[in-house]
């Protein structure tokens, strides 16, 4: 088989296509600019392509409710220009083929426990950390929607009382998303996160937030495992610091040999790597193909 696949993120697009064990035989990359710009570069990656489905996880809110008449569209996105785009649409001019929707987390979810850190268990949450904080809920077999999707990267944080950056998300401020993704390290202290060495103040702010963020996503979900990806997870320094900030908010109310001697095991990066997203896409795409046998 071979499946198209689009990674549509706030800052890049990645398109690519691989076959159904989620290898990537091409892809290419462009930025995240203007629809108008986008779409064209999409099709005409795909024009002349031979594809059986095709697979796209996009950043959000989305939506994933067919019976929807905006089903397949980009919602209430704070990027500039990309409030109700109907994706999907757009697509469906000049290919032919079954389209699996989903966030980007959502796909990179799936591609992890189809091919990667996950494989072979029941559940996972895939949390990117970039230029917004997404989570994608992966249970029994199949992915979380509900009256949209998961949306954790907006949940409430207590504030560190050493930090005074106020969070630059439009809706909600000081949300985890707004503290913790890549543009808020930025905002707080200047330069991007990679300028800052591995001892920087910056860490220590991350590991708080995200570790208050996955006690609440233990308590609540209990997967198996928890996968942290996306451009800010690339300092490795963070894993460990985050494993003990965990540890430190649970207190051992959850008596698990996962949390208390292996959790080093729990909390770890994509077994994909940077190919998670795309091969998330391959695997939207891949089940879709299946849906429409």
């Amino acid at each position: 088989m071979r499946i198209g696949a689009i990674e549509a993120g706030g800052t890049k697009i990645i398109c690519g296509i691989g076959n159904e064990h989620g290898v990537i035989e091409k892809k290419i990359n462009f930025p995240t600019e203007s629809p108008d710009i986008v779409f064209p570069k999409i099709r005409e990656f795909f024009e002349g392509e031979q594809i059986d489905a095709l697979g796209v996880g996009t950043f959000g809110p989305i939506d994933v409710n067919r019976n929807s008449e905006t089903y397949g569209y980009i919602t209430s996105t704070p990027k500039p220009g990309w409030g109700n785009v109907d994706f999907v649409g757009q697509l469906k001019q000049y290919i032919d083929v079954p389209i699996g929707f989903d966030t980007d987390v959502n796909g990179a979810a799936l591609g992890e426990a189809l091919w990667g850190s996950a494989k072979g268990l029941d559940s996972c949450v895939y949390y990117t950390i970039g230029t917004g904080v997404g989570v994608g809920v992966y249970t029994e077999g199949k992915l979380v929607h509900g009256l949209l999707h998961p949306e954790a990267g907006h949940i409430p944080v207590r504030r560190h009382p050493e930090d005074s950056y106020e969070g630059f998300c439009p809706y909600h401020g000081d949300c985890l998303e707004g503290v913790a993704a890549g543009p808020a390290i930025e905002r707080r202290f200047g330069v991007k996160g990679h300028e800052l060495g591995k001892d920087h103040e910056a860490w220590k702010f991350e590991a708080y937030y995200l570790g208050q963020a996955l006690m609440s996503t233990i308590l609540l979900l209990s997967p198996e495992r928890i996968i942290l990806g996306g451009g800010v997870m690339h300092q490795e320094q963070l894993f460990p610091l985050i494993r003990e900030e965990v540890k430190r908010n649970l207190n051992g109310y959850v008596q698990h040999s996962m949390i208390l001697e292996h959790i080093d095991q729990y909390i770890i990066p994509p077994g994909l790597g940077d190919n998670a997203g795309l091969s998330g896409a391959i695997a939207l795409g891949l089940l879709e193909y299946n849906a429409n046998k």
